[in-house]
């Protein structure tokens, strides 16, 4: 991933981000997975370019159609019906299906809508909810961007990925 995500200790890309979070996962003896949508594979491409990420990375499903977030991640319709694909119940869901298809403790997820098209009124381009599931935790970020479909889910992934770093640095023990 090239593009740069600007974080409290200065710019970080996909390539710092995944060491980062692979050393963070060994550390704690976790697994994770990935369920995308907006950002169709990014996350688990830029985990998997790390050597050794076979040792915490379980899978990746890339659900982009509705159908397919509920026949593989078990995503109820209800939800897609009732906040539509691109929303945070939607996106806990897609992560919390991703950890029971995996098995993996720890589960990103993202939809949103990229861009150029598929924006309505109270869904603009660029809009995205990126989800963080494990063991007692399970929390959604809702972002919007402009910055171009590419951007868009580029920054997604970053930010999925720093999501991801971040609540495991938390549960790090003092010292």
């Amino acid at each position: 991933m090239a593009t740069t995500l600007l974080a409290e200790d200065g710019p970080m890309d996909g390539k710092t981000l995944s060491r980062l979070l692979g050393r963070l996962l060994v550390e704690q003896h976790l697994t994770i997975c990935t369920a995308e949508s907006t950002t169709g594979g990014l996350i688990a491409a830029a985990i998997t370019d790390i050597p050794g990420s076979s040792r915490y990375f379980l899978g990746a499903a890339v659900t982009y159609s509705n159908d397919a977030k509920i026949k593989l991640l078990g995503v109820p319709s209800s939800f897609i019906r009732s906040f539509g694909a691109v929303s945070a119940p939607v996106a806990l869901a897609m992560a919390l299906g991703a950890t029971k298809l995996f098995g993996a403790d720890l589960a990103l997820a993202t939809t949103g809508i990229a861009g150029p098209s598929g924006a309505t009124p109270t869904k603009p381009v660029g809009l995205t909810y990126i989800a963080i599931v494990a063991p007692n935790y399970a929390a959604c970020k809702r972002l919007h961007w402009h910055l171009g479909r590419e951007g868009n889910r580029l920054h997604a992934a970053l930010l999925a990925l720093r999501l991801a770093c971040t609540f495991l640095q938390a549960r790090r023990p003092p010292g």
